[in-house]
């Protein structure tokens, strides 16, 4: 062997020890700590039933439904809040429950987001994608984007909100986008009154799943049954029934029943307090959940479950403002400094919808959130110095009528002090 091969030989042995000697700490860094999983997962539950509790306590929702997609609102404020900065950031970090440091929370919401998609090996569905949307020609700061497309595979899109018929084209092209990943269940997301000329930014996420119970009920089993809704009044329900051996517990305050869903992965829990409803949510944590589940044991169930369908839309700035991030909603206050390199934006609406269908053979659920973004208006101030001839009118405004008119031409000098 020539001195030059022996050379780039020992070169190529020397390369790929140094390469076996990095590659386990890049690996490290290119998976999040299942710790940061873990406390983004925790996270978002917390505040999960801090937002379910607001649901409940509104008055308007009194007697009604409430359902919605707390991951699907915590990831679009997610990436939101990465694009925060100063007090604006301090309380949106409070309010959504976000604790990592930006690197480890984007990192954590990455394989969160990996972990929750379905593989087609998979007996069930389960979509979740993300998507901004932009005013074409509006600066956007390069690392902002970026790691929106990184952590959240949520790419830009160039979109025009200034002028009507512009305006009308891209929210379409925004529902339609909605409307394609959630299975075409969710739809019309974005009313033209929810945008306006000063809509710079939209952020979009959208979730679909679709899964079959893992044990079926059968259709012919289905009966009309009365059920007693919160007003007081008994309504005639589709009643699904079967007899099988389900997670269950019971006590003084409620009794609980796990479904699995086909393949296991996922379940529905159905709660049914003793009490009244309204005042259970309130008090609902995730300790008293954790707490609840522990005491599930398989236990043969007679099970009567409704078949039932509905769509929800919540307009969640007031409900986020209550919770604690009011400034990401003030013109005056709102620093969103980092999206654009200065703090132009602030959040004019978050606007969520959601659809639930449960039947015989499974369920199919969808849901977006959608957080709209609008420049602050800028105050130019007006000068009008009536220091030269001017008309004027008296004017009766409920009838238009001009009841007095004149014009000074040469008003009288002022008094002598």
């Amino acid at each position: 062997m020539s001195f030059s091969h022996s050379l780039k030989a020992i070169a190529k042995v020397l390369a790929l020890s140094l390469f076996l000697a990095v590659a386990p700490s890049l690996l490290a860094q290119a998976a999040p700590p299942k710790a940061d999983i873990g406390t983004v997962v925790a996270g978002n539950g917390q505040f999960a039933f801090a937002l379910f509790q607001n649901l409940n306590a509104d008055k308007d929702n009194k007697g009604k439904n409430i359902f919605v997609s707390p991951y699907s609102i915590s990831t679009a404020l997610a990436m939101t809040y990465l694009g925060s900065a100063g007090n604006t950031k301090t309380q949106m970090a409070d309010t959504m429950r976000f604790t990592l440091p930006d690197d480890r929370l984007e990192a954590g919401f990455f394989s969160l987001l990996g972990q929750t998609k379905a593989t087609p090996d998979k007996h069930y569905k389960l979509d979740v994608a993300n998507a901004l949307w932009g005013q074409q020609d509006y600066h956007f700061e390069a690392d902002f984007t970026s790691a929106i497309s990184k952590y959240f595979d949520g790419g830009f899109n160039n979109v025009n909100f200034v002028g009507f018929e512009a305006r009308e084209a891209s929210r379409k092209t925004i529902n339609t986008w909605v409307e394609k990943k959630t299975n075409d269940k969710i739809k019309a997301l974005i009313h033209p009154s929810d945008i306006d000329d000063l809509t710079r930014l939209i952020l979009t996420n959208a979730i679909y799943f679709k899964g079959d119970w893992a044990l079926k009920f059968k259709a012919t089993d289905t009966k009309n049954a009365p059920f007693k809704a919160s007003d007081g009044k008994t309504v005639t329900v589709p009643m699904m029934e079967q007899t099988e051996h389900f997670p269950f517990m019971e006590s003084n305050e409620l009794k609980m029943v796990e479904l699995p869903y086909a393949g296991d992965d996922l379940s529905m829990l159905v709660l049914l307090p003793a009490g009244d409803i309204e005042t259970f949510g309130a008090a609902l944590t995730p300790e008293k959940l954790q707490e609840y589940r522990k005491q599930m044991l398989p236990r043969k169930v007679e099970l009567s479950l409704p078949r039932f369908k509905f769509e929800t839309r919540y307009m969640l700035k007031p409900v986020l403002a209550a919770m604690g991030m009011p400034d990401a909603f003030s013109e005056s206050r709102a620093n969103f400094s980092p999206m654009t390199g200065k703090p132009a934006l602030y959040i004019t609406a978050v606007i969520h919808q959601a659809m639930i269908d449960v039947n015989e053979e499974g369920s199919e659920a969808a849901a977006a959130t959608a957080v709209i973004m609008g420049t602050k208006s800028i105050e130019f101030k007006a000068e009008f110095r009536a220091d030269k001839p001017f008309i004027f009118m008296i004017v009766h405004k409920p009838s238009g009528s001009i009841l007095f008119m004149g014009r000074l031409s040469d008003p009288p000098p002022a008094a002598a002090n």
